[in-house]
């Protein structure tokens, strides 16, 4: 791809519109793109915030409700069928978004439509009574929530040249850490009444595109050119990438591994503290929102340091395996005892390893991509990997809990981070 800057004031006005999707070099872009930093970081604070609020707290509060002694099966049923859906989702919504020519840009129409929807997918989510209307609803709100998903995280290609990723892969470590535990911070401080956390989780989803859409100020990509869609321009441009994919396959597997590690702790962190742990009544929310306080304490301030530091030293791979390393003690740490107090040690060690792992590993994903045409489309299926993270890691503590019992899932989880670490340290194009 021909890298050529917006600020090019040479061209006429019209070719300066219609190159303004090229992502700009390092010479081009000498300083930090802050606003699409800040744009992503908020983008992401208030979907993920919504997401796990939602998927960590309220809805399996609601699924106790409906069907108490079937619960754990509900749970990995309904994940199933959400990370079946998201998979298509994240491809098809990402190369689209990749196609999109419109006044408003590609990604700006995508995040608004995802917004919109996943707030009414929310609001009937929070109504639904019956174990088939919980998972109808979280089926169809990962067809909005990757609309938002796929387009925001393509902008780290779209608009960040190479020196500045670690930078700006922080400053969206920020927003995801802050929005992974604030969001379930919020949520369960509506525990006793959750159609009004539901609400809470509709606006942080209605906010989410709209802010950042405003902050990324798209121009528009009305000639921006498409190649038309042949047979092996839709397999190019709507499936799984095929050459040049070893680093790009060992980095997507490498971080489903350590994402389903750590929400198969975090998505049966509820059940864990009332089934496992033996808590109940308000001792239950003290210790979720003492837990999401220091996750988020702790991703928030190594993300502030991981980012530029690695930006300075050059370095991707390295401090991902560090991170994972500290994510597979963290989640081991419970199956010592079911006494609470581990889960804050699980909170503190993991919480430092998601910081430096949420500021870097995004920068890292770049660096792999096989084709920065299909940036959107591959870094969506990377992204997948947060998303069937989210999604897989409750059906695997499902399954262990249903054949072992709550004590093995800690196991299980360190293990998996622990082959997630091994993949990406197989990684050779990046140091």
């Amino acid at each position: 791809m021909v890298m050529i800057a917006d600020k090019d004031t040479a061209l006429p006005a019209g070719a300066r519109t219609a190159r303004s999707w090229l992502t700009p070099t390092d010479e081009q872009q000498p300083r930090p793109p802050y606003r699409e930093g800040l744009a992503m970081a908020i983008g992401v604070f208030l979907w993920m915030g919504c997401y796990l609020g939602l998927v960590g707290v309220l809805v399996p509060a609601r699924i106790s409700q409906i069907a108490p002694q079937d619960k754990a099966t509900v749970v990995a049923i309904m994940s199933t069928v959400a990370m079946i859906v998201s998979t298509i989702a994240n491809i098809v919504e990402g190369a689209l978004s990749d196609r999109t020519r419109s006044r408003f840009g590609r990604r700006t129409p995508w995040l608004i439509f995802g917004s919109v929807g996943s707030c009414i997918m929310i609001l009937l989510w929070g109504k639904a009574d019956t174990v088939w209307a919980i998972i109808l609803c979280a089926a169809v709100f990962q067809i909005f929530l990757n609309a938002i998903v796929a387009p925001l995280i393509a902008v780290l290609s779209d608009r960040v040249a190479p020196s500045h990723r670690g930078m700006i892969s922080s400053l969206y470590a920020l927003g995801f850490s802050a929005g992974s535990y604030g969001g379930q911070i919020v949520a369960a401080a509506f525990l006793q009444v959750s159609y009004r956390g539901f609400m809470m989780m509709a606006l942080f989803s209605l906010l989410a595109g709209p802010l950042a859409a405003l902050l990324l100020r798209e121009k528009s990509t009305r000639d921006m050119p498409v190649e038309k869609l042949t047979k092996q321009v839709f397999i190019q441009q709507f499936s799984f990438p095929t050459r040049d994919v070893r680093d790009y396959y060992l980095a997507l597997f490498g971080k489903l591994s350590i994402m389903t590690a750590k929400y198969t702790v975090t998505g049966y962190q509820l059940y864990i503290l009332t089934d496992y742990m033996r808590l109940t009544g308000a001792s239950v929310a003290r210790y979720i929102g003492m837990i999401s306080m220091i996750l988020l304490v702790t991703s928030v301030v190594m993300a502030i340091v991981s980012g530029p530091l690695t930006d300075k030293l050059r370095v991707r791979k390295i401090p991902v395996v560090i991170a994972g390393l500290l994510i597979t003690v963290g989640v081991m740490l419970p199956s010592l005892a079911p006494d609470p107090r581990l889960m804050l040690a699980y909170a503190l060690i993991a919480g430092i390893g998601m910081g430096i792992f949420n500021s870097v590993d995004q920068a890292l994903n770049i660096e792999v991509l096989p084709n920065q045409r299909t940036a959107a489309k591959d870094l969506g299926i990377l992204n997948m990997a947060n998303n069937g993270g989210q999604v897989l890691g409750p059906v695997y503590a499902g399954i262990v809990i249903g054949l072992i019992g709550y004590h093995a899932i800690f196991w299980v989880a360190a293990v998996t981070a622990l082959l997630g670490v091994i993949l990406i340290s197989l990684i050779r194009k990046v140091r």
